[in-house]
């Protein structure tokens, strides 16, 4: 029998947390454990790891659209409203559905796959295999996301807000290939730290719903805090440049006040892509891979 107790939680608490009463009637909490969730990523691993190349590929370019998406719609959000600090904030509610689609519809991310350090420390798959897979999906990601920001500026769907979003798009794109090596590195770091905790969260939810709630806030963060992710910035950084090249759009970035004289393709990967990535591989294999694998897989 449930009790109304366990009623008033399942009408007004967060699907992660509803009750539910399984066929002894017992009430449990419908989510993995942290140990589940590991274990369980041991055998997400190895399907990732084994899947054939051409349709990780494939899974690769998906989620580089999907999160190219997610900085289209969050730069447009921001882009929509006059203070600069109210759209910020509204730009990062609003990039949490690249993930989400990411995570739903069935993708390949290379960020999230820095995960894969899981299966590997438990010898259920090799470096050789987890290498291959990131080179991959890293390529599918880069393709996905230059196309979105080819679509996006060659249809002069940039042109929004009287060419405030490519304003936007060219600024954004401009700062990240200044930042120095070092803060791009430790940016990164911090980000994919973030991003790997958001897909821990989504593996321990059993819902739909419970996925999503648990997703948003470490992707928000790590956009509030302007955090780099090198998937992301494939798309950011290309829209920027491909942007600068219409002459209006340029006029309007520069009357913002960018500057745009070190935006270019060679910057766009040594300069951001090269450290960016360096710090998310260290973000998500070192503090959250190896951290779960130490804490619940290394003496098993």
């Amino acid at each position: 029998m449930i009790s109304g107790q366990t009623m008033f939680l399942r009408n007004f608490l967060p699907a992660s947390y509803i009750l539910e009463i399984n066929f002894r009637g017992r009430e449990e909490f419908v989510m993995n454990s942290p140990k589940e969730i590991a274990n369980n990523y041991i055998a997400i691993g190895k399907g990732k790891v084994n899947t054939p190349v051409a349709k990780m590929f494939v899974l690769g370019i998906l989620a580089g659209i999907f999160i190219a998406f997610g900085g289209v719609a969050s730069t447009a959000a921001a882009v929509s409203i006059p203070l600069a600090s109210a759209g910020k904030f509204l730009g990062a509610c609003i990039f949490p559905g690249g993930l989400t689609m990411v995570l739903l519809a069935g993708s390949e991310l290379f960020t999230g796959n820095c995960l894969l350090v899981i299966p590997l420390c438990k010898k259920e798959i090799t470096l050789g295999g987890m290498l291959k897979n990131w080179v991959v999906v890293y390529l599918g990601n880069m393709v996905g996301g230059i196309g979105v920001a080819a679509i996006c500026v060659f249809s002069h769907q940039a042109g929004l807000f009287n060419n405030g979003l490519a304003a936007s798009m060219i600024s954004t794109a401009a700062g990240k290939v200044s930042l120095s090596f070092g803060d791009a590195f430790l940016r990164g770091i911090a980000c994919n730290f973030l991003v790997c905790i958001a897909v821990w969260i989504s593996f321990a939810a059993k819902q739909v719903s419970s996925k999503i709630i648990g997703l948003f806030f470490p992707i928000m963060m790590f956009v509030l805090c302007g955090f780099e992710h090198s998937v992301a910035n494939m798309y950011y950084i290309a829209a920027g440049i491909f942007a600068k090249g219409n002459a209006a759009y340029l006029e309007a970035a520069t009357a913002a006040g960018a500057d745009v004289s070190g935006l270019t393709w060679g910057a766009m990967f040594t300069k951001n892509l090269l450290p960016v990535t360096l710090g998310n591989i260290i973000g998500g294999v070192v503090l959250v891979g190896l951290a779960y694998w130490f804490v619940y897989l290394k003496d098993d």
